[in-house]
């Protein structure tokens, strides 16, 4: 791609319904916006998709794949393991290729602006885009959760969105928008059933714990099994084989042990390391789908396209 190229990864809040989220994907498609990935978690009832492409075009993606969430999901009727805040939860821009992170917290702005506008939906700012200082952890801006901040919005002005407001959308709640680095979302799984000991893992392994730095985590039992949820932030300065060997060693205190890993959404070429114990350790990890740089070049179909 020639120019700027700009990604965003949207996290919607159905990841059950394969009708609702083809819907919410088509709606995105946008001249120029190439579709890299979306996947459907139906234990977290959450899904994920990114796109990538022109500024301009991606934020008018976004914006559409927004307002498609708006109509097809009701918060009031949805549950899952996954903290959210919105129908359409979270939409962070990332810099790719020619594009600074100064520019897509821009973006960010450009397009809460429009959510606001268009569809009633009030907007949170977080991370680089953050408007306020103690909204840049995306943590604290989801604290209650939609049921505890439709209340607390009403009760406490600290609270309020950035734009919008002051109280929620009555179905579609609010939107988190943002600027960041490149994420990678991880997930291991344990020999175990013990969602306590999966959550004890998560409290020490997080950055606001203590932890690792730029390492974001919760435990959770999916599929029988308990998993261990995380959001690295900032590989380079916490390699995801860190990350793992400091899951093993406490596993081990625990007397569990690591069965398996995988990688939710796309990877940069710059966060394998293709002989590691971790990436040995992936479920179905094809290269071609998974790493960002190959799928730029293969993207997919749209929903909807022959």
């Amino acid at each position: 791609m020639i120019g700027p190229v700009v990604e965003c990864v949207p996290n919607f809040s159905e990841g059950r319904d394969a009708r609702r989220v083809e819907a919410i994907v088509a709606a995105m498609k946008v001249e120029g916006v190439r579709l890299l990935d979306w996947t459907m978690d139906a234990a977290h009832n959450r899904s994920i998709v990114t796109i990538a492409g022109p500024p301009g075009a991606v934020v008018e993606a976004a914006i559409l794949g927004v307002g498609k969430a708006v109509e097809l999901i009701d918060l009031t009727r949805q549950e899952g393991q996954h903290p959210r805040i919105g129908a359409a939860d979270v939409i962070p821009f990332v810099p790719i290729a020619n594009i600074k992170l100064e520019q897509c917290v821009l973006l960010a702005r450009q397009a809460g602006l429009e959510l606001w506008r268009r569809f009633g939906v009030p907007v949170f700012f977080y991370e680089a885009a953050a408007a306020r200082p103690d909204r840049v952890n995306l943590e604290e801006v989801r604290r209650g959760q939609f049921e505890g901040l439709r209340d607390a919005v009403r009760k406490d002005s600290s609270r309020r969105p950035d734009l919008g407001g002051p109280g929620l959308h009555p179905t579609a709640g609010a939107c988190a928008v943002g600027a960041r680095k490149f994420l990678v979302s991880y997930n291991v799984y344990f020999d175990s059933t013990d969602v306590a000991m999966a959550r004890a893992i998560a409290r020490e392994i997080r950055a606001e714990s203590g932890g690792l730095k730029g390492v974001k985590a919760m435990g959770a039992l999916v599929n029988g099994r308990a998993q261990l949820s995380m959001n690295i932030t900032d590989f380079e300065t916490t390699p995801i084989s860190q990350v793992h060997r400091a899951v093993a060693r406490l596993a081990l205190r625990h007397k569990a042990t690591l069965l398996e890993g995988e990688v939710v959404g796309l990877i940069p070429e710059a966060a394998c390391e293709r002989e590691s114990e971790w990436m040995r350790q992936l479920s179905g990890f094809d290269a071609q789908s998974r790493i960002l740089e190959y799928r730029l070049g293969a993207p997919l179909a749209w929903p909807g396209d022959a």
